[in-house]
């Protein structure tokens, strides 16, 4: 059973960084997904970064040159660096897991299990 435990949100001032955990249980990286998704109440979810096979990664436009996705295979651990954070960027954000490859990391379809998110909130 595939289990994913996030952590490392909090709140941060516009311009500044969080750096974002997953602990992934249950699960290999070698040809598949693993993302971070996120979601502003009553909005849809928005995959920002992706990670297939453990190397390859995919950022959506509106994280590109920001956000760093990144993982530890000997601590199961993937990670979402935040740098130049802007208020927009506030959200739940999720870890995830999946079957997809190549550019589907960023296709939400292609996730079938989920962490229990953690909230960024970045203020002005």
């Amino acid at each position: 059973q595939v289990q994913l435990v996030e952590s490392g949100g909090g709140s941060v001032r516009a311009g500044g960084s969080l750096r974002l955990s997953c602990i992934i249980s249950g699960y290999t990286f070698d040809s598949r997904c693993v993302g971070w998704v996120r979601q502003v109440t009553d909005k849809e979810r928005e995959a920002v970064a992706g990670l297939w096979n453990g190397a390859r990664t995919y950022y959506a436009d509106s994280v590109k040159g920001r956000f760093t996705i990144s993982h530890d295979v000997a601590k199961n651990t993937v990670y979402l660096q935040m740098n130049s954070l802007k208020t927009e960027d506030t959200a739940m954000y999720y870890c995830a897991a999946g079957r997809g490859a190549g550019h589907r990391c960023l296709a939400l379809i292609e996730y079938e299990n989920w962490g229990q998110g953690t909230q960024v909130t970045v203020s002005s």
